[in-house]
């Protein structure tokens, strides 16, 4: 019987860095990513996520240049047009990878709603950057007609900000089993999933950001996966990244890991979530995660590279 794995994967095996975000473009690093994932599927069921961060950026700015035309969609759908987008992407250059190893596989990229909390304190101090820059005026206006929250971003304009709460619960939860005991690949919770809050028993989408790592890592508890990976662009993870004396850790124990958390040496715009979720993992099932680059995922799966939490 095959170990049951998530996996998720970063931005760069949608977008190179520097590269235009054409379709083209995402085609072909999506396929170059999934031709390192295929030789997982001889030990392993698994269960892709994906971010989309610079995908529902791009849709924003496209709807702020479009507004007078077409009336501007909440980021709750923009997030499902993306998880639509990005499945079909993935899905084929899985399906493609595999054919030119002669294999068949079934894939589902499945639409996926994650529920948070109204009330959580992320709704009361929005700090995820959303869509295009702003002039101060710009923003100023855009507050007053729209309620948005606006931001200067490193001296480069402002932005809107939008929460960003704790995951709780997939809907779509036991979808995703019913596909796996059949034997489905599954790509699901993309970008985080779709932020909705329930009331009254009735679900309802809000204007948020739910990071990528954090809903992957209660998608991998849900479902009892056996292994949780992340793939990120670093080969591992290092303690005083970028200076003189960086040092890469080829293991981490829990109590380590949130010890170097609290010293601040996993900043919250980078490396910080990806720990916080694969502790938040490891805790609950008593398994290991590891983190690692795209490309050393076959050396990483045999112990050979990568980051283990455990």
């Amino acid at each position: 019987m095959k170990k049951l794995a998530v996996v998720a994967i970063g931005g760069n095996a949608v977008n190179r860095p520097g590269e235009r975000p054409t379709a083209e473009n995402m085609f072909r690093a999506l396929t170059e990513a999934m031709g390192y994932l295929v030789d997982m599927l001889e030990e392993y069921d698994v269960v892709i996520t994906h971010g989309n961060g610079p995908q529902v950026g791009n849709i924003l700015i496209q709807q702020e240049m479009a507004k007078d035309v077409i009336p501007p969609f909440p980021i709750d759908v923009n997030d499902a047009q993306t998880q639509g987008s990005l499945g079909y992407m993935i899905a084929q250059a899985l399906r493609n990878n595999l054919a030119k190893k002669n294999k068949e596989r079934e894939i589902a990229g499945i639409i996926t709603q994650i529920v948070v909390d109204k009330n959580d304190k992320a709704f009361e101090n929005p700090s995820k950057p959303v869509g295009p820059f702003y002039t101060k005026e710009q923003a100023e206006r855009l507050a007053r007609e729209k309620g948005w929250i606006m931001k200067e971003d490193a001296g480069r304009g402002y932005r809107r900000v939008v929460p960003s709460p704790k995951p709780l619960d997939i809907v779509e939860k036991e979808v995703i089993k019913v596909l796996l005991k059949n034997d489905v690949i599954v790509i699901a919770a993309g970008g985080g999933g779709i932020p909705v809050i329930r009331e009254d028993g009735i679900l309802k989408g809000v204007e948020a950001v739910i990071d990528k790592d954090r809903a992957s890592a209660l998608l991998a508890i849900e479902i009892n996966a056996d292994l949780f990976v992340i793939l990120t662009g670093v080969e591992k993870v290092a303690l005083n990244y970028g200076k003189p004396n960086q040092k890469d850790l080829s293991e981490l124990s829990v109590d380590e890991a949130e010890r170097y958390l609290k010293e601040g040496q996993f900043p919250s715009g980078s490396m910080g979530p990806k720990i916080e979720s694969a502790i938040d993992f490891v805790k609950a099932t008593g398994r290991e995660c590891f983190i690692t680059d795209m490309a050393k995922l076959e050396l990483a799966l045999n112990g050979k590279t990568g980051t283990r939490i455990k």
